[in-house]
């Protein structure tokens, strides 16, 4: 049911090829973002009228990974499962400064994961994603700077993209994202958009 609805809003008021790159477009992107609702972009058995198809999915670099998404209700930062079923995550879009950031409240404390993109080639509404920064910040304790890994991923893979978000819908209120790793995202300005 959902995908129906996301895959009706995505092809009836389609994002603007220009939502990266145009100044004033852009406002709409521009700002925090709360992930309501994640699961995969593509479900076993699905009408077809339903499925999503990724334009060139193996955008960038060859060494983007491109592999099914399969843990609905949680999120994942170079490789690194998050549960996002009792927090909220907010993603932030700093469009002037080509910057995203996304960070979460879990146990433990607050994890944050950022880094730089660029508009893709292949897929203007597309966003190539370069994380270079990972901290935790402890509940109790210091906060651990982890940014190192994603040089040494960076250097290992021989590039620093390790992946990229499409918007595939954006209002003002509401954003539906695909991820590189399969993913589907909603996202709401508000973060009490949408209570249990």
């Amino acid at each position: 049911m959902v995908l129906k609805l996301v895959r009706n809003l995505e092809t009836t008021y389609p994002t603007s090829p220009t939502l990266l790159s145009d100044p004033e477009e852009s406002k709409i992107l521009d700002g925090d973002w709360y992930l309501q609702y994640t699961q995969p972009s593509e479900i076993e058995n699905a009408d077809s009228g339903d499925k999503w198809v990724p334009s060139a999915a193996s955008e960038g670099e060859p060494n983007i990974e491109t592999t099914k998404f399969k843990a609905a209700g949680s999120i994942s930062g170079a490789g690194i499962p998050v549960d996002a079923s009792k927090n909220i995550p907010k993603q932030s879009f700093d469009i002037v400064n080509s910057r995203v950031k996304n960070e979460i409240r879990t146990a433990i404390g607050q994890i944050t994961v950022a880094g730089r993109f660029r508009q893709s080639n292949a897929v203007p509404q597309r966003a190539v994603l370069a994380s270079d920064t990972a901290k935790i910040e402890l509940n109790i304790g210091p906060t651990l700077d982890i940014s190192f890994l994603f040089r040494v991923i960076a250097a290992l893979k021989g590039t620093d993209e390790g992946g990229w978000l499409e918007t595939t819908y954006c209002s003002n209120d509401v954003r539906i994202g695909r991820g590189s790793k399969g993913s589907l995202f909603v996202l709401t300005r508000d973060i009490e958009a949408v209570k249990n």
